[in-house]
């Protein structure tokens, strides 16, 4: 387990706390839809996170292909359709370049800078010439309007995903501690008609500043919000020039 990261609650734990079944139960939100606005058709996608699919999947049905990145072989066994590499993020090198390099799931604020600067490399490492990567952050409010929780609707059951009462779940942001050098501990609490999880983890508040700098860092830049809250960035190469 990493440090500061734990899960509890029924099935397999990944190493930053994740647990699988639940993963497989959660629903599928606007990323497609971003994601597939924000590249060519048919473009060649690296996921790194990618978890058990969620993303993926329906990616592959907008007629992307995907290679999919995940350090949890747990995870990665109910990845369907897409090349699988089961491998530290930060540690990834292909030796291969994709037109899009994803990083969802707010692993841009990961609690550890070296790990961040890991992930970052990995993002720049892999990206080819007129590529671009997408970055999922944490909206403004994350740590600071917390405890919260909302309703989510039922999942249906699908392939990959399991299944679950229609009556829907509820996800909880207990808390969001200081824990020293700018990093918190965040509680999330996921309770389902028959199972309860919950995940705890250290994540890093990031300025708008901060994470230009920390995208400088490993020769990024920011190109444009693809998201009007503005948790959906697209990043490219400082160096390089992008196709017209």
């Amino acid at each position: 387990m990493r440090e500061g990261h734990q899960g509890t609650g029924p099935g397999a734990i990944t190493p930053d706390g994740c647990a699988v079944e639940l993963y497989a139960r959660l629903p599928v939100g606007s990323e497609p839809d971003v994601i597939a606005a924000a590249v060519p058709a048919g473009a060649h996608i690296l996921e790194l996170g990618c978890g058990v699919g969620r993303v993926t999947h329906p990616l592959l049905e907008r007629g992307f292909t995907v290679t999919a990145v995940d350090e949890s072989a747990d995870m990665l066994e109910r990845v369907r359709g897409a090349r699988t590499i089961c491998s530290p993020i930060e540690r990834l090198d292909m030796g291969e370049t994709f037109d899009v390099v994803m990083l969802a799931s707010f692993l841009v604020h990961s609690g550890d800078p070296e790990v961040r600067r890991g992930l970052l490399r990995t993002c720049a490492r892999h990206v080819a010439e007129g590529g671009c990567v997408l970055i999922q952050r944490e909206g403004a409010d994350y740590h600071v309007n917390v405890p919260r929780e909302r309703r989510e609707t039922g999942v249906p059951p699908g392939e990959g995903r399991g299944s679950a009462d229609p009556t829907g779940f509820t996800v909880r942001i207990l808390s969001a501690e200081p824990v020293g050098d700018g990093v918190n501990r965040v509680r999330a609490e996921y309770v389902f008609p028959d199972a309860t999880w919950t995940q705890t983890f250290r994540s890093r508040p990031l300025t708008e500043e901060q994470f230009e700098e920390a995208l400088a860092e490993a020769g990024l830049r920011v190109d444009r919000c693809l998201t009007e809250d503005g948790t959906w960035v697209r990043a490219v190469p400082e160096a390089r020039k992008e196709r017209p």
